[in-house]
């Protein structure tokens, strides 16, 4: 009797604590075997075989636990009730079973549950399971290693904090361990792992270097299997993002070569980390970008941006412009293998984000001379990068193309006219002023206006601006018609004529400012009197001669 109540109370407690049917169900089982145990006692002595059905009953049980826990991990809806049931506490014993199966089991729940949120995460590094984790990383089959790795992922994803528990826990030596694994699935596990911990910041990116893991995570590259392939040239790029001492002991370990012989790698997903890696190594400094152009990626890498897949376009046009913002010879570099006219191509192609980099990338280019401005004027630029800002619904995107219209157009008279033909000031301009653009954009359009406005000469694209235009903009407006003027007869006819001088002679500008100063450099460009007769007033003023006036009789 003693037996089967101890089973029953097993059987009530394990039902309480995880209210789920299965483990319902599991507890029943076990107080039916200990009934029936109880029964055959009484009818004389158990035999051996009875004795171990009580065992592999026990194991059955434990099995369909963990294997429905972790099931059940996999659907959102239902994580929050396995973590009011205490899940957690149930599982962690299991994974020191004996049965290599419910270990296995266990930890891939763990992972699930921990890869959901970052409280989850928190409760396995508070549940002092990591440690044991990284025990048996080192102990277990390869199947244990790839869910432990798996755990150890998931946990460190959400934060520096929870990393850094990994790390304090002496994870990154046996993870680097398992980067020589003869298994693939435990390299691609460990590397995955390995890669989230150093995402997050230099420091933890450093603790990584520092356990050995980048020379075995370039061995890994050279590897047959695709997917390896991907997480290995991920965790690189993670690890070179942060500084450019980190890009150069990837460096150092001979990643560039091997990594730009996988960019027309069939797998999209590869070339999308493949070109990641490369930008972030590129983008430290000129001597790092320099080695990634000798890699010979050029023209090669300029197909991926003709790629289906648009975040291998995306990543192709970082790389591009990581390279291309450092000096102009290497943006030079990049015109002379038809790379400005590509990525043109490839913004036309492309919405949202996608356009961000290249857009960015035209930018840089024509910020470092005349030459390569016009570079880009000359491949179709200007107006690809007037519909981003016209039709782009994202102002992170249109402040990006405002910048670049304003680097290609701040030059010469001629790059300021090409942009202004193309009717971009007027959107810049209501864009400058909207109350809905971000901050950000304000800035930029501002920005932007002015560079192209000190260089246009083209003044039938500035004359809407005398009457639009806030008194900060008007004055660079009137400034460029006071500088244009006194040399062309043609604008001094068409100006009179089009209202202008109507216009200027009523702005209200303070007397010594520099804004009077380029209204009476205008007005020094025609006679006293047709000066006097567009001013305000001057109406009244011969209508008050005319009342005056006694006819000759």
């Amino acid at each position: 009797m003693a037996a089967a109540f101890r089973f029953r109370s097993v059987a009530r407690e394990t039902r309480l604590h995880t209210g789920a049917s299965v483990p319902s169900r599991v507890a029943a089982a076990v107080a039916r075997s200990a009934g029936c145990l109880q029964g055959r006692a009484g009818c004389g002595a158990m035999s051996q075989r009875q004795v171990l059905q009580v065992f592999e009953q026990y194991q059955k049980a434990r099995t369909q636990f963990v294997q429905m826990v972790a099931e059940l991990a996999t659907r959102p809806q239902n994580i929050e009730t396995l973590q009011n049931a205490g899940v957690m506490a149930l599982l962690r014993p299991l994974l020191l079973d004996v049965v290599p199966t419910i270990q296995q089991t266990a930890a891939l729940a763990l992972g699930r549950l921990a890869n959901y949120n970052d409280d989850l995460a928190e409760a396995v590094v508070k549940g002092d399971i990591l440690p044991q984790l990284v025990y048996s990383l080192a102990e277990q089959n390869r199947f244990y290693k790839k869910a432990a790795a798996f755990v150890l992922r998931a946990v460190g994803k959400h934060s520096p904090q929870l990393a850094q528990a990994i790390v304090d826990c002496g994870a990154l030596d046996t993870l680097v361990i398992c980067l020589e694994d003869f298994d693939p699935g435990v390299k691609e596990a460990a590397a995955w792992a390995l890669g989230y911990i150093a995402r997050h910041n230099a420091e933890l990116s450093q603790a990584v270097v520092d356990a050995g893991a980048v020379p075995l995570l370039v061995l890994c590259i050279q590897e047959p299997e695709v997917a390896l392939k991907r997480i290995a040239a991920s965790a690189l790029s993670d690890i070179a993002k942060h500084s450019p001492e980190l890009a150069q002991t990837v460096v150092d370990a001979g990643a560039i070569a091997h990594l730009a012989q996988m960019i027309l790698n069939p797998d999209a997903k590869l070339k999308r980390q493949v070109l990641s890696a490369l930008s972030q190594i590129a983008k430290h400094s000129v001597d790092l970008a320099e080695m990634v152009v000798e890699a010979e990626i050029f023209p090669v890498v300029l197909t991926c941006l003709k790629d289906k897949d648009d975040y291998v376009k995306k990543n192709a046009c970082t790389l591009i412009r990581e390279i291309a913002k450092h000096t102009p010879e290497l943006s030079q570099l990049i015109v002379n293998a038809g790379g400005v006219a590509a990525v043109i191509d490839c913004v036309g192609s492309c919405k949202g984000n996608t356009r961000l980099p290249g857009v960015m990338m035209l930018g840089y280019v024509a910020a470092h001379s005349e030459n390569l401005a016009m570079a880009v004027i000359i491949s179709k630029g200007v107006p690809q990068l007037c519909i981003c800002l016209s039709e782009e619904p994202e102002d992170h995107i249109k402040a990006a193309a405002a910048w670049a219209l304003g680097q290609i157009g701040r030059h010469t008279p001629e790059h300021a006219r090409a942009v202004a033909v193309t009717n971009t000031l007027p959107v810049l301009l209501s864009l400058y002023m909207s109350a809905e653009s971000s901050e950000d954009l304000q800035v930029k359009s501002k920005k932007a206006i002015k560079n192209i406005l000190q260089k246009c000469t083209y003044l039938p694209a500035l004359e809407p601006f005398l009457y639009d235009a806030p008194p900060n903009i008007l004055k660079h407006v009137v400034g460029q018609f006071s500088k244009v003027l006194p040399h062309d007869s043609k604008a001094r006819r068409l100006f009179v004529t089009s209202g202008g001088l109507k216009k200027v002679q009523e702005i209200k500008a303070e007397p010594g400012s520099l804004l009077q100063e380029y209204i009476n450099s205008i007005n020094n460009c025609y006679p006293e009197e047709i000066v006097r007769y567009y001013s305000p007033g001057y109406s009244d003023t011969l209508l008050q001669r005319v009342d005056s006036y006694q006819p000759l009789t």
